[in-house]
């Protein structure tokens, strides 16, 4: 096992036993689930993982750490075919982790993954790339040939950077992910904004959300999304964050219903889909 350090991140290289996972839960509407990395940078306050054996297991703080899954490609490609031939493999990148966080620019292992499933012997049927960062325009190549087996999911939680900075001080600024939902969509790339979670906003979100030329959104809450009914958010003091920015009356189910209210005005309701529906195949 390597380990180096990028800025006050440790990054770990291990190989990994497998890649591709079953889907449950949430993501049942998939055969897998392909984490490239364990851990996270952008270490998002409000993220779910924190909660999971993954993190609460590790002494070091979410966020500090990422391990890369070495030599991955070629396992992948062993997995890959070996689930097509039991039936179809729709896959959901990621689950526990970005894809796109700042280790892949050095890594590639993304693009390497991509590259095994951009190939007709391993193309799956469906893959979902649910990313914050605008790195993933670096392989626009290897997404238009996947074609309409893919879907880029990009979060886009407010169009107000005080609030990322709040909420999400390590993440992309959102001018970078709203130019990036651009380039998809003249490069002719599904994708969709995932307003996941809402966070506070201006009224001019839906307006600059239209924009950029995508049509399909999800949109999601604390209390719609996180698996708990928003429990585990209220234990990873989302509220207090809420609270001490002004923000309190975000805090509510009622929040998801003003944005979707905007929204509409914007977009057609067979273009917005809500929580769970909006990750599926």
């Amino acid at each position: 096992m390597n380990e180096e350090r990028m800025g006050p991140v440790a990054i770990q290289y291990r190989p990994p036993s497998r890649l591709l996972n079953p889907a449950s839960g949430y993501l049942t509407g998939y055969t897998h689930t392909l984490n490239p990395y364990a851990g996270c940078a952008f270490a998002c306050s409000y993220c779910y993982v924190r909660e999971m054996p993954v993190a609460k297991f590790r002494k070091d703080a979410w966020g500090s750490w990422v391990d890369v899954k070495q030599n991955a490609a070629p396992l992948l490609a062993k997995e890959l075919r070996r689930a097509k031939r039991k039936g179809p493999v729709t896959v959901f990148m990621s689950s526990s982790t970005d894809p796109y966080q700042p280790a892949e620019y050095s890594t590639r292992l993304t693009r390497s993954l991509l590259e095994i499933m951009a190939e007709s012997e391993t193309m799956p049927d469906f893959l979902l790339v649910q990313t914050r960062s605008p790195l993933v325009t670096r392989d626009i190549d290897l997404l238009q040939r996947l074609g309409e087996r893919v879907r880029v999911s990009m979060t886009v939680e407010t169009d107000l950077e005080p609030v990322r900075k709040a909420f999400t001080p390590a993440a992309p600024p959102i001018p970078g992910r709203l130019q990036a939902l651009r380039l998809l969509a003249q490069a002719g790339i599904p994708a969709q904004v995932a307003v996941s979670p809402v966070l506070p906003c201006s009224d001019r979100f839906a307006a600059t959300l239209a924009s950029t030329g995508v049509h399909r959104l999800c949109v999601d809450d604390f209390f719609l999304g996180d698996g708990s009914l928003g429990r585990r958010t209220e234990r990873l003091g989302i509220r207090r964050i809420h609270d001490a920015e002004g923000y309190g009356a975000w805090y509510s189910p009622d929040a998801i219903r003003r944005v979707l209210e905007q929204l509409r005005q914007h977009y057609d309701d067979g273009a917005i889909f809500v929580s769970q529906a909006g990750f599926l195949p």
